[in-house]
């Protein structure tokens, strides 16, 4: 069956002149014609300066709204599954004529989506991962401390510091009490290890050569030299595992490095469950997809990376950065972007078709009284009050959904 269905619609006689009035009281309250106050100037001079073919398109919306909807109600039945396109066919002073193109939910023939031959990888957590961890959280409680002595790399230096090229001072180079990690990178190429060896007091000149790919064109590959004063030094005190290193980690339960140990281990293992089953699904649904047979409207594909747009856009606004400076930074645009996003679109598409036609050939359903249980959970999970939970996740139908689809996921595991 076709994904596409055609409604011609045609308006005309009365309807279209009572359209065309409305038109006209719209554009009349917006033009000023000699002699007239804004807004008052008879039907047939403004229609003698703008012509009766001005009103046209306004017109049009004003009918097309009217159809729209009554299409959508005479057809609530079918699965719509993206927003109605509409295509002017004809207009003039007699009347208008347009197509409402509404695009259905295609047909999806399943193949063989049981003992597919997937199985979840074993998860096993290593003496070193739970090492790694708690170097992780020992580094995460490090402090630092005055330094009398030498700077060394790994130490931390407050300094003030202005930059002179050809003796000048140019614009952007010097602050004061800036603090720098030796070693970290974070400056020009050259400098932090010419402050290795310093104490606080000390004053020096660092001779640097600006990298030739500086953004700033009149600093690009020139030498300059920063006068800087170092006011303080500071290292690094590593922690040990003793009494104020747990008081301070706040763990329930946690008072030494067996208990810690146990904990670490636990949790590394949650970790990697999640991550394995993850792709143990990934791969259970990419195989299942293999067998199905199905059309996608190329509508469904446009609106997904869409949906993928704007998850993407809120996830850089979490890093501080708007959709446009990442193409100014990635040298790219949104239809780039958008065209590498397509196949991922697609995939994503097919494999929700699929599980949904998997619910209806296995009768999944979830009740009222499940989805309104599940939403409960979700809502402490996330700390907030249900309803709160329910406006923001889209309503019980949407959790309703949700479970349906976990249930389908279930199927392919063969649970």
């Amino acid at each position: 069956m076709s994904n596409i269905k055609e409604i011609e619609k045609k308006v005309e006689g009365k309807r279209w002149e009572e359209a065309l009035d409305v038109a006209f009281e719209k554009a009349n309250s917006k033009v000023e014609i000699d002699g007239f106050r804004k807004g008052k100037a008879p039907k047939d001079v403004y229609l003698k300066k703008y012509g009766k073919e001005s009103l046209f398109m306004d017109a049009a919306d004003v009918v097309l709204g009217e159809e729209y909807s009554k299409v959508l109600e005479e057809n609530k039945d079918l699965q719509i599954v993206s927003e109605p396109k509409v295509e002017l066919k004809s207009i003039d002073e007699n009347g208008v004529e347009f197509i409402i193109k509404l695009v259905l939910k295609p047909d999806v023939k399943l193949g063989k989506y049981k003992g597919l031959g997937v199985s979840k990888e074993d998860v096993e957590v290593t003496d070193e991962e739970v090492e790694k961890e708690i170097e992780a959280l020992t580094k995460k409680y490090e402090e630092e401390g005055i330094k009398d002595s030498a700077a060394e790399l790994g130490d931390t230096v407050n300094i003030d510091f202005e930059g002179f090229k050809d003796g000048v001072a140019f614009e952007g180079g010097k602050a004061d009490g800036h603090m720098l990690k030796l070693g970290s990178g974070s400056f020009i190429p050259g400098f932090e290890e010419q402050l290795v060896g310093t104490k606080a007091g000390d004053s020096l000149d660092v001779k640097v050569t600006f990298p030739e790919e500086y953004p700033a064109e009149d600093l690009k590959g020139k030498e300059v030299v920063f006068k800087v004063k170092v006011n303080e030094v500071k290292e690094t005190i590593k922690r040990e595992l003793d009494e104020t290193f747990f008081e301070d980690l706040g763990m329930e339960g946690i008072s030494d490095k067996e208990s810690l140990e146990k904990q670490l281990k636990e949790n590394i293992k949650v970790r990697k469950d999640v991550e394995a089953d993850n792709k143990y699904i990934d791969k259970l649904l990419e195989e299942a997809s293999k067998n199905v047979e199905v059309e996608i409207p190329v509508e469904m594909i446009d609106e997904e990376v869409h949906r993928m747009l704007h998850q993407y856009e809120e996830q850089l606004k979490m890093q501080g950065l708007t959709l446009e400076q990442y193409y100014q930074f990635t040298n790219t645009d949104e239809n780039k972007l958008k065209d590498q996003m397509k196949e991922e679109a697609e995939k994503r598409v097919k494999y929700r078709l699929m599980l949904e036609a998997v619910i209806k050939e296995e009768n999944i359903s979830v009740s009222e009284e499940e989805a309104d249980s599940e939403a409960e959970v979700i809502a402490k999970r996330y700390q907030m009050d249900k309803e709160e939970f329910l406006k923001a996740f889209g309503g019980l139908n949407i959790v309703k959904y949700d479970l349906e689809m976990r249930r389908a996921i279930e199927v392919l595991k063969g649970n």
